[in-house]
């Protein structure tokens, strides 16, 4: 390739349209009045230091610059939008930022590479997105503008956030503080509610594709697999969605089997998926071929959370095992609710821990913020009970040496009624219920201890809902029966032994369901023993009485 030289450099911004023609000669009258008062005439020889100077003038953009080196100048406008530099790559879309050339406002525009017009399938999916983004209108959706296409150059302008994508975010400071997770979570939840709303399920939730702003608002993106629940749009989600379904570490159970049939349960798993990725930094299963990682999501439930950061709150850690429930049934009904639950437990949380933040303050940057918040630590969270007294958190505090222990709706409860078959239990089970009622109904405090209960007694084997085991306070594996008892027995082991063990002593898990099964059985086993000792002993007394007068009267 010939190099290109500095007059060519000059010609090819000239026609670019770059730059105004008034703006042009008078960049250029510059760049000679200083190469003559400087004595510096190179500056006008040299095609890169002539593409410096303009960009440093404002008047073109590092990307455009490129390009022009590169002997191009044409490509820059797509109707009255003026590209300003590439912004990323999907699988089947290039996104740039753009200006409008009018309102000099900033736009995202996703355009469909010429390469992709072979194929009828891909075109489509590129309108029915457009088609989906424009439907929807919510602060916690991205926004589609237009729709258009010069001759075989088709494209969306859509809004455009000025931050970073939760998967970038998380890889630059590691896994997230807890309420910053549950505040992201819960605007996404809004977010895809409001699409479930107008008919889409989005089949796609993923870290990479929910961005967040400058502001601390969490922006849903990419449509591009959304699929359609009215029946005119069903043939065409069928006939060009082929083998197209998700992502492999986000992808719901269901939509692996078929993912033209699936509901918005199955953004929910995905959303619970991206949740687990922002409390551990990495997916539920990181390891494995894409094949292995759909079949454990088929079968397996991701190790714990506690694994990684063993402070995780309880109620939080059970939210998160609650929406990637194998079964569509055991997970959340809808989006509403699942935010409804991480907001009353922010609320709370924030209560506790006053100082915490969630949105950046003026003048501060995300980064920033989370910088700010790694640098106090992550407290402990109060995780024993839902109501905040102050034996509870007393055991907290004492009982950390001994594990973090579980609360009545923790991933422990849940984890042992996936295990039982729910016919006679509501599948709606969630924290909300626990957490703003003092006095509970009783009715589902039974439920969910004979849920236990039916799980530990009754084994039916291994479940495609939950793993084979959860781990102990010590890091050993745990039965099923085992975890089972524990989530059973917590409360009233850890009430117990809250009064009956100084301040300060490690509370053992395993001894407090050990000595709360032994009370329970004496008591129902010690009249049974006496009477069993009293008939004995009138037995012997009968057999002495007949062996002596045998020898007295013989």
């Amino acid at each position: 390739m010939t190099q290109i030289t500095a007059d060519k450099v000059f010609e090819l911004i000239e026609r670019s349209k770059l730059v105004e023609p008034e703006a042009f000669t008078a960049h250029v009258e510059s760049l000679r009045s200083i190469a003559e008062q400087t004595g510096q005439s190179a500056i006008l020889d040299d095609p890169l230091e002539i593409c410096k100077s303009f960009e440093t003038a404002g008047l073109i953009t590092r990307w455009q610059s490129e390009k022009i080196l590169q002997g191009k100048y044409k490509g820059f406008f797509l109707g009255k939008h003026k590209l300003l530099g590439h912004i990323g790559s999907g699988g089947m879309s290039s996104v740039y930022l753009a200006e409008h050339t009018v309102m000099k406002h900033l736009r995202a525009v996703k355009v469909l590479p010429k390469s992709k017009l072979g194929k009828t399938s891909y075109l489509e999916r590129f309108q029915r997105e457009a088609k989906a983004i424009a439907s929807l209108n919510h602060p916690n959706i991205v926004r589609a503008y237009d729709i258009d296409n010069e001759k075989d150059t088709h494209y969306i302008v859509m809004e455009y956030v000025e931050g970073v994508d939760l998967q970038i975010l998380v890889q630059k400071h590691g896994p997230l503080p807890y309420a910053i997770v549950a505040d992201y979570i819960a605007q996404a939840a809004h977010g895809l509610q409001h699409s479930h709303d107008s008919g889409l399920i989005h089949r796609d939730v993923k870290p990479a594709n929910l961005l967040i702003n400058k502001d601390g608002v969490i922006k849903v993106l990419d449509l591009g697999l959304a699929l359609f629940q009215d029946q005119s749009d069903a043939s065409l989600t069928m006939e060009y969605n082929d083998k197209v379904l998700g992502t492999a570490d986000y992808l719901a159970p269901e939509q692996a089997l078929n993912s033209h049939t699936v509901d918005n349960r199955a953004d929910i798993y995905g959303l619970g998926c991206t949740m687990y990725f922002l409390l551990t930094g990495h997916p539920p299963f990181p390891d494995g071929s894409i094949a292995s990682r759909i079949a454990k999501h088929q079968n397996v439930m991701p190790a714990d959370i506690r694994t990684d950061r063993p402070d995780c709150p309880g109620e939080l850690d059970g939210i998160c095992v609650k929406m990637m429930q194998k079964d569509p049934k055991y997970r959340y009904p809808d989006c509403t609710t699942v935010a409804q639950v991480l907001e009353a437990w922010l609320k709370k949380y924030q209560t506790e821990h006053p100082s915490i933040s969630i949105k950046p303050s003026k003048g501060m940057t995300i980064d920033e913020m989370l910088e700010v918040a790694k640098s106090k630590g992550s407290p402990f969270s109060e995780t024993v009970n839902n109501r905040l007294d102050d034996t509870s958190l007393q055991t907290t505090r004492t009982g950390r040496a001994g594990g973090v222990p579980l609360s009545a709706s923790d991933s422990a409860v849940l984890r042992a009624i996936a295990r039982s078959d729910g016919s006679s239990l509501d599948s709606q089970i969630d924290l909300i219920h626990d957490s703003n009622s003092p006095n509970s109904p009783r009715s589902k405090a039974q439920a969910i201890s004979k849920a236990s209960e039916d799980s530990r007694i009754k084994p039916s084997g291994p479940s495609p809902l939950v793993k084979g085991g959860t781990v102990n306070n010590s890091g050993t594996p745990q039965s099923a029966g085992k975890e089972a008892s524990a989530s059973k027995n917590t409360t009233a082991s850890t009430s117990k032994t809250s009064q009956n063990k100084p301040a300060g002593t490690a509370t053992n898990s395993t001894e407090k369901i050990a000595t709360t099964d032994r009370e329970s059985s004496d008591s129902d086993s010690s009249s049974g023993i006496w009477m069993g000792m009293l008939i004995g002993g009138l037995l012997a007394l009968i057999a002495i009485a007949g062996a002596a007068a045998y020898f007295m009267f013989r």
